[in-house]
């Protein structure tokens, strides 16, 4: 239910681009409604924890749900502009919640299933949350910290009976699954439909409100980088809470009218299960993080069914050549990494119609004038490193947001110069490929040299003693900063200097060697963020001390 062409030529799209955004949309009713009433189909496939019971909900099923459920929040005195935290897994009530926010107008936050307590607290008092719908196992979570939350008036659970909550099934149950538009205040475009908390690597979590012109920017990102048609099944690997959900597992697929898979996995990530459903679901297209394909590339793909697959995607950071090679045996799709943010839709991509970069992001998206640029906005040479920056102008930019909520000072960093910046560092290309390098705050300044973190950390991914690692700059008085790697050694290797000298040795031979670790720290585990980032600021803050 999109006007955008396919693209058949990257140049001839990006010159031809058009996007309107309507003064008013509401992705509930304008999309979820209308594929119900005019072209219903399949919406998702959910496959319950163990894997075996699958259930097919269609387009017409979540209408009726999503409007019983906002009806029920309308019972209980609900008005647009609400804030509600949303903690729930991947089960069809996620769905049917996130939906009936949107009709209405209540803001949703979605949060990772991963929050704690203290985490809560935050996000609630920080928005002034009036509502906090959640499944039971955050239930001790939200009775802990209620006493200090005082927006906080109604807390609806999802499968359990608690005194002071409202239960979700009886309160969806005694309401009318009709629901008109006309009934309520029409919504703007420009008025919030989501917030994000970014995943705060650095700081603090920032609140990013997402308008209800973003769920109809991301017909861009199923339309180009996800290649998406009516006829898919698509798969996105992520937690409800994660923008990333968004992107893959809502607005996407639907806008495009693909059918999605929703998996409620169990936290401890089976790889042998998520490659039977490809096969056994008929999945079409697959997005799953960098770190997944890792996974996938130690194991025989040739005992599973994989061939329906036709158009892949991974994003997060890059990926390293090897897993892309593993995977395109074993499937005959190339892995397509894509980059965007929480603030944005994708915005730099590998396209089908361009030969995939390994390692590259890949080119702007069509409507987006990606560049990257110096701190006072000029284009940065080829081959040097920048910021990754959006021009910004008349007509805003689809899908970008305007600002973090109620931070001034944030927003006035991120947007300067005619740019938004988004933290991120890459070089360019003289064909105008897109390389990440890292966070701004991660750069290594060694002697001159500028190091990214990420391109240490590629190398050290190939020693075969090392899971994981984490590469950070610390102060050294000739220097400026040396290189310092934290390691995660893999089953059967122990911490020795004897190895901490294979590893800088290894890093020489793998790339630059200005940029091997002079400093290698064995560790039990890194810090991350509830997302699953590592937390370099943690570890340089560690070494500091």
């Amino acid at each position: 239910m999109t006007d955008l062409p396919p693209m058949t030529d990257y140049e001839a799209t990006r010159r031809n681009f058009a996007f309107r955004t309507p003064s008013r949309y509401n992705f509930g009713f304008d999309l979820i409604d209308r594929r119900a009433r005019e072209a219903d189909k399949v919406a998702f496939i959910a496959v319950d924890r163990s894997a075996e019971h699958v259930e097919s909900h269609r387009f017409s099923d979540l209408s009726r749900a999503s409007n019983r459920f906002a009806r029920a929040l309308l019972e209980l005195g609900a008005e647009k502009g609400d804030f509600a935290l949303v903690m729930i897994p991947r089960i069809p009530a996620w769905y049917e919640v996130l939906i009936g926010c949107t009709k209405i107008g209540v803001v949703a936050m979605p949060g990772t299933n991963l929050l704690t307590a203290k985490d809560i607290e935050y996000r609630i008092n920080k928005a002034g949350a009036r509502i906090a719908i959640v499944t039971a196992e955050h239930l001790d979570k939200i009775d802990e910290v209620r006493p200090r939350c005082p927006s906080l008036v109604h807390v609806i659970a999802i499968g359990a009976e608690r005194e002071g909550a409202l239960s979700y099934d009886e309160a969806c149950a005694r309401q009318s699954d009709r629901l008109d538009a006309a009934e309520l205040p029409p919504s703007r475009a420009d008025e919030a439909m989501l917030v994000y908390f970014t995943s705060g690597t650095t700081s603090l979590p920032k609140m990013v409100a997402r308008d209800h012109a973003y769920a109809l920017a991301h017909a861009i990102t199923g339309r180009y980088w996800m290649d998406l048609r009516e006829q898919d099944i698509h798969w996105t690997l992520s937690d409800t809470g994660w923008a990333k959900a968004a992107w893959g597992m809502v607005y996407p697929p639907w806008q495009m009218g693909a059918t999605t898979v929703l998996y409620d996995g169990d936290a401890r990530f089976d790889a042998d299960a998520h490659l039977k459903l490809i096969g056994r679901l008929g999945v079409t297209t697959f997005c799953a993080p960098p770190t997944v394909y890792r996974l996938f590339a130690q194991i025989d793909l040739g005992r599973y069914e994989l061939g329906s697959l036709r158009h892949c995607l991974s994003a997060g950071e890059p990926l390293n050549p090897e897993a892309m090679r593993v995977w395109k045996e074993a499937t005959g799709t190339e892995i397509h990494d894509g980059y965007g943010q929480t603030e944005t839709i994708n915005i730099v991509a590998n396209f089908p119609t361009l030969p995939v970069r390994p390692g590259s992001m890949g080119k702007p998206v069509p409507g987006f004038d990606v560049d990257v640029v110096d701190d006072e906005g000029r284009a940065a040479p080829d081959g040097q490193i920048g910021h990754i920056a959006v021009r910004t102008g008349d007509p805003h930019p689809p899908g970008l947001f305007h600002g973090y909520h109620q931070d001034e000072k944030g927003s006035a960093a991120a947007f300067r110069h005619g740019w938004y910046y988004t933290g991120d560092t890459a070089t360019r290309d003289a064909d105008g490929y897109i390389w990440f390098v890292g966070r701004a705050d991660d750069i290594i300044s060694s002697a001159g040299y500028r190091i990214s973190p990420f391109e240490v950390e590629s190398a050290l991914a190939e020693h075969p003693a090392i899971v994981e690692s984490a590469v950070i700059g610390v102060p050294d008085a000739l220097r400026g900063e040396v290189v310092k790697a934290c390691v995660i050694l893999a089953d059967g290797h122990v911490p020795s200097e004897a190895l901490a000298v294979d590893i800088q040795e290894f890093v020489k031979r793998q790339t630059a060697p200005y940029k091997y670790p002079r400093i290698v720290e064995f560790r039990d585990a890194l810090p991350k963020t509830i997302s699953g980032k590592i937390r370099r600021v943690e570890l340089r803050e560690e070494s500091a001390k």
